[in-house]
């Protein structure tokens, strides 16, 4: 590859990883302006790799399958506009699905060279931590930076993508990623430790977004990530990234002014001044101790084998993933008619929830139209026919069911697609570069069990990084070793100036 082609490559990567972080603050991408401009720059750069590349399509049977599956999404919301009940609603989702569709053509074919795969978990990462800053900020910060919240907030983080759920999953995901580059032993010392700082101020965010689908999916992700990654630097990252974010928590709660945003001005301003001052400490704390594994680490000091326990980590996932729709199941069972509205960590300790009447509507509607569903977009006009309170929704808060319910099974037969198809590629990778592959598998699978339960599709912000992850381990499956003996995954990498832990 010429220079100047490298050079084109290298910023078009750039562009795609940032993409997810701006829409974040354009309300996660859910209107239809910013929606639009990215969906043209993702085939823009689609374009790019169909001139430059010499092979811009997935050369493997996974990744055409997982292209296959959003473009079946694709053309079937298209097709629906016969029977849609609402053409602009169609026109809205069909744009998503092409940024989508696009995004992930665009993934694969950049992310093949090495130094874009490399900067795929930094750079998202840095987005999601940019946003769930951003939101702390108005609330450690109120009478400098005032942010608007919706009247259904109840005090809950949520700017800047307005919706608390789908902020709670974009922390959840980039507080994962954070700890697979604390425990990354391959990076710098100094992104580890900035790394372990993130993962402190990401678990602040996430356990005020109240998010109890967001919170339960980022265990389990760390969970996966351990298993993904059995290394003690890896268990001592995901070690130090819960430690901190316990300890935040415990502080917050403690203060109601930005717990729940309770009192005035001057008691919110008091509060917003305290927890500021502790998260300094903590995230200057995780950083310093951070920056002090990872150097006891290069010396070998500390241990950087594989952990033994850790083997067992993934049957610990599958309970955990077991435990958790058992009790959702439960407590859909034992629904209130009205769901409270408790603030702050009231929500934490109730099961309350609208869900399980969206479930049971769009369960209903879909076993009276199986075949091609009600029509993109037709999950709200079904709501407001079979709803049992007088309430308004627009989604059916699960991935799969508004497949179902709105494409019928050619919808669902196009997320399967996606999913097994970027399911195997991770696979595949996890044998060929665990490395590479264990941070975007962990990160993933948040997304995935996050929009089981939530509308991440419509939010791109969050989904596009489940996208470019996908796009990325499909990369990383189709990419040959070069020859050669590869550095072992569990080694640390040497301090400059420093060979195999002795001074030079």
């Amino acid at each position: 590859m010429s220079h100047m082609r490298r050079v084109a490559f290298a910023r078009a990567a750039a562009v795609l990883l940032v993409g997810p972080g701006v829409l974040a603050f354009f309300a996660g991408g859910y209107f239809d302006g910013p929606r639009l401009v990215a969906t043209l720059i993702a085939w823009a750069l689609v374009l790019l790799c169909a001139l430059a590349s010499s092979h811009p399509l997935p050369s493997m049977w996974p990744g055409r399958t997982a292209v296959a599956g959003l473009s079946l999404i694709a053309v079937w919301t298209a097709v629906s506009f016969v029977w849609a009940p609402l053409a602009g609603v169609v026109t809205d989702n069909l744009i998503r699905t092409m940024l989508y569709l696009g995004t992930l053509i665009a993934a694969i074919a950049l992310l093949r060279q090495r130094g874009a795969a490399r900067a795929v978990e930094p750079t998202l990462a840095l987005a999601a931590l940019a946003a769930l800053a951003y939101g702390l900020a108005g609330r450690l910060l109120p009478s400098k930076l005032e942010l608007l919240s919706s009247w259904k907030g109840g005090g809950r983080l949520e700017q800047p993508i307005t919706y608390w759920n789908a902020e709670g999953a974009l922390a959840a995901m980039g507080l994962v990623l954070c700890a697979r580059l604390a425990g990354d032993v391959s990076r710098p010392v100094w992104m580890r430790a900035l790394a372990s700082s993130g993962a402190a101020t990401l678990g602040l965010g996430l356990y005020l977004t109240y998010s109890r689908g967001a919170i339960a999916a980022a265990l389990v992700g760390l969970v996966v990530l351990v298993a993904a990654a059995p290394s003690w630097p890896q268990v001592r990252a995901v070690a130090l990234a819960l430690g901190t974010t316990v300890v935040l928590a415990a502080c917050a709660a403690a203060l109601p002014g930005v717990a729940s945003v309770q009192g005035t001005l001057t008691q919110r301003q008091e509060d917003g001044w305290v927890m500021l001052g502790l998260l300094a400490t903590v995230v200057i704390f995780s950083s310093a101790l951070g920056a002090a594994i990872a150097v006891a680490e290069a010396r070998g000091r500390l241990r950087t084998t594989a952990c033994a326990a850790a083997r067992r980590l993934p049957r610990l996932a599958v309970a955990v993933m077991a435990i958790g729709l058992v009790g959702l199941v439960a407590s859909g069972l034992a629904e209130r008619s009205e769901p409270s509205e408790g603030r702050g960590a009231e929500r934490l300790t109730s099961v309350d929830s609208r869900r399980y009447d969206y479930w049971r509507v769009a369960t209903t509607a879909f076993a009276e139209n199986p075949l091609r569903g009600v029509g993109s977009g037709g999950f709200r006009v079904v709501w407001l026919r079979e709803r049992p309170v007088a309430e308004g929704v627009l989604e059916a808060h699960s991935l799969p069911l508004e497949m179902a319910v709105e494409l019928g099974l050619p919808g669902l037969l196009g997320l399967g697609l996606f999913l097994v198809g970027s399911a195997t590629a991770a696979r595949r990778a996890l044998r060929t570069r665990p490395a590479a592959a264990a941070g975007p598998v962990a990160a993933a699978t948040v997304w995935l069990l996050h929009s089981t339960i939530d509308w991440d599709w419509q939010l791109p912000a969050v989904t596009l990084l489940a996208v470019i992850l996908a796009g990325a381990l499909i990369a990383a499956a189709e990419s040959r070793p070069k020859p050669g003996r590869p550095e072992p995954a569990g080694r640390a990498r040497p301090l400059r100036g420093e060979r195999a832990g002795v001074p030079v």
